[in-house]
């Protein structure tokens, strides 16, 4: 497995929390039938450790609660976590406002106030963060300007530095983690070294990372001859806009890469799966989101796609939950 990217902000941990128990619950109907068709060789129980999630999605939820209440924790101390606002522009109107109502759901059963909010309708007033006559404890911020830059996000961008809400993600997350221009630090051995690193830990990061490097225009020449080993993306990207395979890049596009502020990562292959859409099985390409806070993992994710880049257009590809098959006993002898 190859680390291709590291989000601060990154979707979809709700929705596939619920993807995956319907999963398991269709592969727990299927169990009686398993058992029968084989029963010599695996009955209910191997069929339920066959279809086992590396992580259990019913405590994931419990560990979103427990993500958001430490980040409160960690600014406010035992105050009370009173209400939240899950914050975007225009968030009805956003592809992922279902997961949005999922989190409100969740925090509401958690007995945590909440609300969905336009980034643009928020308001500091006396020392607070509003939203209409809401006084927000804490913004879960799924906005994709990062360092609150844009006009319509001044009340949070204030919120966030004169600490009047807690943020999360926040600027600064991002800027340590998600710039992808961290990974060619986190791919410079001789900058690892430099650290003082150990050797293992140096080793680990090498093998795990694609090499990344900055796109200068002075290598200009350089990066198109070796294109078709290269992937292109924004340093301040998200969700595959704007990224390009070198191998399917042309010289207008590249010509804009140069102009804009881009690394360029060797291409890592994804892994694929086939998958049976009514009497057709197709091949998808697929990489995997691991959902993980103060380093410990949360929840595993697929997503499947077709085409350059992960996508949510193709039929049959999106999110899909993540299952090991340990190895199936061998039939006595």
């Amino acid at each position: 497995p190859q680390l291709i990217e590291i989000n601060t902000n990154a979707g979809g941990a709700a929705l596939n929390a619920a993807l995956a128990r319907a999963q398991r619950a269709c592969c727990r109907d299927a169990q009686g039938c398993a058992s029968a068709a084989d029963a010599g060789r695996a009955g209910a129980a191997e069929v339920e450790d066959f279809m086992t999630a590396p992580t259990d999605p019913a405590q994931a939820e419990e560990d979103f609660v427990a993500m958001f209440r430490e980040e409160w924790r960690r600014q406010r101390g035992d105050a009370p976590l009173k209400t939240v606002a899950i914050v975007d522009d225009r968030p009805a109107a956003q592809y992922l406002y279902p997961e949005f109502r999922l989190f409100e759901a969740l925090f509401r059963r958690h007995g945590i106030g909440v609300v969905i909010a336009d980034a643009a309708d928020l308001m500091v007033c006396h020392g607070n963060l509003w939203h209409a006559d809401t006084r927000i404890d804490l913004v879960y911020n799924r906005l994709t300007d990062f360092s609150l830059a844009e006009p319509e996000h001044t009340a949070l961008r204030e919120a966030y530095l004169n600490s009047t809400a807690v943020v999360t993600p926040h600027p600064r997350a991002h800027a340590l983690y998600a710039d992808k221009r961290n990974l060619t630090l986190l791919t410079d051995a001789d900058f690892l070294r430099g650290l003082g690193l150990p050797a293992e830990t140096i080793a680990t990061l090498l093998a795990g990372i694609p090499r990344t490097v900055t796109v200068a225009p002075a290598q200009a020449e350089e990066f198109w001859r070796t294109r078709k080993q290269w992937f292109f993306k924004p340093a301040a990207g998200y969700g595959s806009k704007a990224a390009y395979r070198g191998d399917k890049l042309t010289k207008r596009v590249f010509a804009e890469i140069l102009k804009g502020d881009y690394v360029a990562q060797v291409q890592a292959d994804p892994g694929e799966r086939c998958v049976q859409l009514a009497d057709a099985a197709l091949t998808f390409k697929f990489d995997i989101r691991n959902y993980v806070y103060a380093g410990r993992v949360q929840l595993l994710a697929g997503r499947l796609y077709q085409g350059q880049t992960t996508n949510f257009r193709t039929a049959g590809g999106g999110f899909a939950p993540v299952f090991y098959a340990p190895p199936l006993p061998r039939a006595a002898a």
